[in-house]
């Protein structure tokens, strides 16, 4: 495995269970003897096969999984799940072998079965949108901390238990790392739990077997349409997160027409929210200060309830997301007077986004900001949040994700032209694609803006992007890196290098002379 490849988190002490129990009760199709054989963990990747695991074979998109078996049962794997396929592929790995129609729609309830995930559950949120996500989630966990929990994370960016932090591998991990995680999150204590929710997860069946207290929907942007015909089945993928077998209640933004939507064909109940003043909605976030530091708002809801505070990232999509972390809370049963007591006495919400609009420069020269954004909504939001605070010229540097959603590569590159002073198109993950054709795309769309920025430039690759970008920069600019935010490599080719976007952004300021 590549050393830039994360560790699954598991319990540090499984419980075994026997397999012969499992067959029993979720009556399935078993071939050879369940005798004597415990299981302590699952998996479906055959080089983290542990001691002890059931290994289930899935066919992917170049290989079966059952083909790797024998692999999986010399690393310690006791049995395996699969398909009838895949159990003639597995045949001469000697292990029993339960059969089942789909093991993917199987994985989620048999790691829940395995780890026991549903016993003694901490409070489980679940964030789904375009954008938003790993904003909510992360101030979601602040939030909790402040109120005194221990608390679990799961984020595009990291995975929390406690004070232990990785890095992601996937927005969502695969159903059976997911169980493992709360498992090991159940056992160092975590009362309460934030994760992000993609719609790959719920299409891939990554968050089955999990009963969500509260779920939250922000938005809907134009997105993932490499992986969704159109945006109508964009949505329909998100929708069964409001299902009553997911979750007990739900908490839904108007910011975007998508979430009326997501109101109607909910079967859960649901109460609304909205930054925007047009729209009517259940609770309310207004902006009541804004600094380069912070945003100020007042959430106010039914019965005239009312909590102002303020959370340390810029712009009113960050107060929206605030905001709808708070709501969740009290769907979850949280007085909204608590919450607010314990987020006076700190000054307000604690939370730290890697690489969410973070602040990578020092207090002279121009402010670089470093950014995950990589959507025409995410872009417009945080551009219009950084000019707020900027007195002199905006300077944005972007490129976009090879091998995935090409469509929006004319509107990422338009929205950048359209809200930046100088513009500097550049490489992100090219992946197996021709980089410098992703760019010529990104520079068609800057051409359809109507506002042209005073500078286009085209640089690769980024190393060399940002410091032209800084070289262009005066005190009083700020530049916006859309695109890396926390990630720490680059994809070429399917090589995993070592980047930082942060280091890279700050030696270059070094290097012109900033401090």
């Amino acid at each position: 495995m590549s050393s830039r490849i994360p560790p699954v988190l598991r319990p540090e002490h499984p419980a075994s269970r026997p397999l012969s129990r499992l067959v029993d009760e979720f009556d399935l199709d078993l071939r050879g003897s369940a005798d004597g054989v415990e299981i302590t963990g699952i998996t479906l990747s055959s080089t983290e096969v542990r001691p002890g695991d059931l290994y289930v074979g899935l066919r992917g998109a170049k290989a079966h999984g059952a083909s790797y078996a024998t692999d999986a049962a010399a690393a310690g794997a006791v049995a395996i799940v699969t398909d009838e396929e895949g159990a003639e592929l597995s045949a001469d790995a000697g292990l029993p072998t339960i059969v089942v129609e789909n093991p993917r729609e199987a994985l989620g309830e048999l790691s829940n079965w395995v780890y026991r995930t549903r016993e003694d559950s901490p409070l489980i949120f679940g964030t789904t949108g375009t954008n938003g996500k790993t904003s909510t989630s992360y101030i979601l966990e602040g939030i909790l901390k402040q109120l005194g929990l221990v608390t679990g994370l799961s984020s595009t960016a990291e995975r929390h238990i406690g004070d232990l932090t990785v890095v992601s591998r996937l927005t969502t991990p695969e159903a059976s790392e997911m169980h493992a995680l709360l498992a090991r999150m159940r056992e160092a204590g975590v009362r309460a739990v934030a994760l992000e929710v993609s719609a790959q997860a719920l299409t891939w069946n990554r968050v089955d077997g999990i009963v969500f207290d509260v779920v939250a929907f922000t938005n809907l942007s134009h997105d993932h349409l490499d992986d969704y015909a159109d945006m109508e089945e964009y949505f329909r993928a998100k929708l069964p997160l409001f299902d009553p077998d997911r979750a007990k209640r739900g908490v839904v933004s108007l910011d975007t027409a998508w979430g009326a939507r997501v109101v109607e064909e909910s079967r859960i109940p649901v109460t609304t929210i909205s930054a925007l003043p047009e729209v009517d909605a259940e609770w309310r976030v207004e902006i009541i200060e804004e600094s380069a530091e912070r945003t100020g708002f007042r959430l106010t809801g039914p019965e005239g309830r009312t909590l102002e505070t303020s959370v340390p990232l810029i712009g009113w999509h960050m107060a929206a997301n605030a905001g709808l972390a708070i709501v969740m809370l009290v769907e979850a049963g949280f007085e909204l007077e608590a919450i607010g007591q314990a987020l006076d006495a700190d000054g307000g919400i604690r939370a730290y986004l890697p690489g969410r609009t973070e602040r990578v420069s020092g207090d002279r020269g121009p402010s670089v900001y470093v950014d995950f954004g990589h959507s025409p909504d995410a872009f417009e939001n945080t551009l219009a949040a950084v000019r707020k605070f900027t007195t002199g010229r905006t300077i944005m540097v972007f490129g976009a994700d090879g091998d995935r959603d090409a469509t929006k590569r004319h509107e990422m590159g338009r929205v950048a032209a359209e809200g930046s002073d100088i513009l500097v198109i550049t490489d992100h993950h090219p992946r197996f694609e021709d980089p410098t054709s992703i760019r010529a795309t990104l520079l068609e769309g800057a051409a359809l803006a109507e506002h042209q920025p005073e500078q286009t430039l085209e640089v690769s690759p980024p190393e060399a992007a940002i410091r032209a970008a800084v070289n262009l920069a005066e005190e009083g600019d700020s530049i916006l890196w859309a695109g890396p935010g926390h990630q720490d490599y680059r994809d070429i080719r399917g090589v995993r290098t070592e980047y930082s976007a942060r280091d890279e952004a700050r030696a270059a300021l070094r290097e012109a002379g900033w401090e």
